[in-house]
């Protein structure tokens, strides 16, 4: 399931408001997102369908979905199949009308104080390098539209395994509404949005498995897998800084691993009322065991006046929560492009809590404040001796500072060492 999941999507899924690829500023009008990379393969691309046989191949896939998975259908689904070219075009059109530019602006120069974005280097164009090479499916709830890529205009065994997919997500949003799934209090809580979008993703991938080992033939199989073994969409996934490349990664295949752990031990009922009382965390899907517990995260706050104790003409231009699924990313620097999901570093393992807010000062100063909770004090010790060489190669000077208790950890990250300075001093920790 893993090697098929790994083969048929590369990406995870943008949401309507935040994850910290973030997903505010890829396209709001997709909480469902993209099901899989790339639509390219070695098999010859099949003959179009007349609307007839469309409509007849749509019908029997939808049946042996909805027999799989256990949804109802509430009202037809229209789903359209797509050149490269007009899937680009689409994704591109939402992402230009959906996102706020301040906002995409805003973490282009968190991504940059944190030195894992090269400074001359456009989040919107990594965006779209990302959105073009590896999107081959979508579901979009607020227009309830379908679309899967097809070179020829035809559905062979990848489009009908795509298909089978983003039907799944339409099921879903039928009956879970994924708009109120994902709901514009979330914008910023990123960890908390991608814990949501793991189960959404993970519950199609694992549906998608299920109908294509049940109705395709071992040849198309192997089709399926040749076609989602595109070299030239890996490499792109290589380009990709790995703490944004992360954000789609990490539904698609932690998301697959934990809903599977799920479906596999309640059965798809499980899967349902996790809709109703969603993960909170990353944490609580890259260790089952505190999703069962219901380990809730720590709400980790910053003083409401931190701007305004810096001085005129400082402004909050965003605050957000990482979780430990990006703050492992962000130590290890590295995404699982090719091979299975890795586990978090266990510099990470035993977070409770943070929150991270990106200071914008006169004459362009700027600065990256992190306020991180551990569960022990070993946990946080632990974590500055992994964190500190990410801090030190940021795009400013940084340092990590103990708080109070033995379990906080502050990272502060200036743009230049008179920021840096004067941002400690704010919060008490000079020296």
């Amino acid at each position: 399931m893993l090697a098929l999941a790994l083969a048929t999507a590369g990406c995870g899924s943008p949401t309507p408001s935040g994850t910290v690829v973030p997903s505010q500023a890829l396209p709001s009008a997709t909480p469902s997102g993209p099901s899989a990379i790339p639509s390219a393969g070695p098999s010859p691309a099949p003959s179009p369908l007349s609307s007839a046989e469309l409509a007849a191949l749509y019908s029997e896939i939808n049946g042996q979905v909805r027999n799989i998975r256990g949804l109802a259908e509430k009202s037809p689904t229209q789903p359209a199949i797509l050149s490269p070219e007009q899937m680009t075009e689409l994704l591109t059109k939402q992402l230009n009308e959906e996102t706020p530019p301040a906002l995409l602006s805003a973490y282009e120069r968190m991504y940059h104080g944190l030195g894992v974005l090269p400074k001359d280097a456009k989040l919107s164009a990594v965006f779209g390098e990302l959105l073009e090479s590896q999107v081959a499916g979508l579901y979009v709830p607020t227009d309830k539209k379908l679309y899967v890529v097809s070179k020829g205009g035809g559905i062979g065994p990848l489009e009908k395994v795509l298909y089978s997919h983003e039907y799944t997500h339409a099921l879903q949003d039928q009956n879970f509404d994924l708009i109120k799934y994902q709901p514009d209090s979330l914008a910023d809580q990123s960890d908390r949005q991608l814990a949501r979008q793991a189960l959404v993703e993970g519950d199609a991938y694992v549906t998608m498995t299920y109908w294509l080992q049940q109705h395709l033939s071992p040849g198309d199989m192997g089709a399926v897998i040749g076609g989602g073994s595109d070299a030239e969409a890996q490499e792109v996934l290589k380009r990709i800084p790995p703490l944004i490349a992360s954000q789609i990664l990490f539904a698609a295949l932690e998301g697959t691993i934990w809903a599977l752990g799920v479906q596999l031990k309640s059965g798809f009922p499980a899967i349902d009322a996790a809709f109703a009382d969603p993960p909170d965390s990353t944490e609580q899907i890259l260790h089952p065991e505190k999703w069962a517990s219901r380990e809730a995260p720590i709400v980790v706050e910053l003083p409401s006046d931190l701007a305004s104790k810096l001085g005129a003409g400082w402004s909050v231009g965003l605050q957000d929560t990482f979780g430990e699924h990006q703050l492992g990313v962000w130590i290890t620097g590295a995404v699982p492009t090719g091979g299975l999901p890795t586990p978090p570093p266990a510099a990470v393992v035993g977070w409770g809590g943070d929150r991270m807010a990106l200071l914008d000062g006169p004459d362009g100063a700027w600065a990256v404040v992190f306020r991180t909770e551990w569960d022990t004090d070993a946990d946080a010790a632990e974590f500055e001796t992994g964190i500190t060489p990410r801090v030190e190669a940021a795009g400013g000077p940084g340092r990590v500072l103990p708080g109070e208790g033995g379990r906080v950890r502050w990272i502060v990250i200036g743009s230049d060492d008179a920021t840096l300075n004067a941002v400690a001093g704010v919060l008490g920790l000079a020296g």
